[in-house]
């Protein structure tokens, strides 16, 4: 693609990096046909190519972002299912990263749209203030259908996908967990935000296989990683985010020593094995950024490595395995999970159309919750094809997104591995076997 960004533009380090993507993509149009929001609409500016013209356009004329723009850029989901499927290797993901900042910092917003991008912001990154929203949501969830009718729909789609029950507290600091036996390695393990307040059972399933493997785990501490504010276009909030979570994990890494920072949220996976490109500018942290992005694993691909005595619990149960779009797409990271599931000894399915996002997206189901309802509604009839007794995906978002639409339990692929090497029952599995 030519562009026409003058010297002055290109003397802007983002403008520079704009530039090389944009001039990789020869508008082959081979995006468009795994673009979920295009395979939905059929509309040209709901696909990358449609949004990498509207980009280029903003970003050459120096131009604020218009309402004409915007929707189109919102919904994008990110997924980078584009970025697998293209030829000419563009950087979709910075590309769009960088519209959705110009959006941030040049368009006004409606009132309620600004709100509730600010609320949230400002709730979910803070387990303290998540864990209070989620206790008036469940008070407040009757009240969705009425929301919805009055148009705010966001607000209804925010309440659906609050949880039923309360989830209990997970523990918070730094903790060192010692591994049971000869010590064979030292990792560290993502505590998170959202995921430490919806599913701490998930980490707590992770450390149990872990340190039953000889694995001692440090829980340093970190809190949010910045994916979440990220992807809201609030690019300088992700980044002090990330200062934060390195500087925690630097210390373990210069004190005792880590292996690998592992992480069983695949959103947060991608967005720390980005940091290195994120923080690329930034004297003082561009080296530390690197090295914790070097030592960055999803939980997959660590346990997928390591010699774990698996003793399958019961009879098999068929799996419908999801692939979150940021392992698949962003992660590149696909097999290790079915791979360790399949020695558990249970039976792994493929989802059909397995490339398409589910909806979930970090804030994607509450911003855009007509899109978001749409992919969903796709993703379980096509799980539903497969006839399994449980669904395993690796990324909190499309655990709770999914679960919001199907009687089938979702757990993560980590509660399965735990269960067959001896751990205790998926909570999610603990129904009627008539039910399961």
């Amino acid at each position: 693609m030519q562009t026409n960004f003058t010297l002055a533009q290109l003397d802007d380090p983002d403008i520079a990096e704009a530039d090389k993507i944009l001039r990789a993509c020869v508008h082959c149009g081979f995006c468009t046909a795994t673009c979920p929001t295009y395979v939905l609409s059929g509309n040209e500016l709901d696909s990358p190519r449609g949004r990498i013209y509207l980009i280029k356009d903003m970003l050459e004329n120096d131009r604020p972002a218009t309402a004409e723009v915007v929707p189109h850029i919102d919904r994008c989901l990110s997924c980078n299912s584009c970025m697998t499927t293209c030829p000419s290797g563009v950087h979709y993901a910075h590309l769009v990263d960088q519209a959705r900042a110009r959006v941030e910092n040049t368009f006004r917003r409606p009132l309620l749209d600004r709100a509730l991008r600010a609320l949230l912001a400002k709730v979910m990154p803070d387990p303290k203030l998540f864990r209070l929203s989620l206790l008036a949501a469940f008070f407040a969830k009757p009240l969705a259908p009425l929301f919805a009718r009055i148009g705010l729909a966001p607000l209804a789609a925010m309440l659906r996908l609050a949880p039923a029950s309360f989830p209990p507290r997970g523990a918070r600091g730094r903790r060192v967990i010692a591994a049971e036996g000869e010590r064979r390695g030292r990792v560290a393990l993502l505590t998170g935000c959202v995921a430490s307040v919806l599913t701490p059972h998930i980490n707590e399933a992770a450390i149990r296989v872990l340190t039953r493997n000889g694995i001692e785990v440090v829980l340093a501490g970190e809190g949010c990683c910045g994916s979440l504010v990220h992807h809201l276009g609030r690019a300088e909030e992700a980044l002090q985010s990330a200062r934060a979570t390195i500087d925690a994990w630097m210390r373990e890494i210069e004190g005792e020593g880590i292996d690998s920072i592992l992480v069983t949220v695949s959103g947060c996976g991608q967005t720390i094995k980005d940091y290195g490109y994120m923080l690329r500018g930034d004297p003082h942290y561009a080296a530390r950024a690197r090295k914790v992005a070097s030592l960055t694993r999803d939980i997959s691909e660590y346990i997928n490595r390591i010699n774990i005595l698996l003793r399958n619990p019961g009879a098999p149960l068929v799996v419908a395995y999801h692939a979150p779009c940021t392992l698949q797409h962003g992660q590149k990271v696909g097999h290790e999970s079915k791979e360790t599931l399949s020695k558990s000894g249970f039976v792994v399915k493929d989802v059909p159309d397995g490339h398409l996002c589910c909806g979930s997206a970090g804030t994607y189901n509450m911003l855009q919750p007509q899109w978001a309802r749409a992919l969903r509604d796709r993703k379980i009839a096509n799980i539903a094809s497969v006839a399994p007794d449980v669904i395993a995906a690796g990324n909190v978002g499309c655990i709770t997104q999914i679960a919001a639409g199907t009687d089938i339990p979702v757990v993560h692929p980590i509660e399965l591995i735990d269960w067959a090497s001896g751990g205790p029952m998926p909570g999610a599995l603990r129904r009627p076997a008539s039910a399961v």
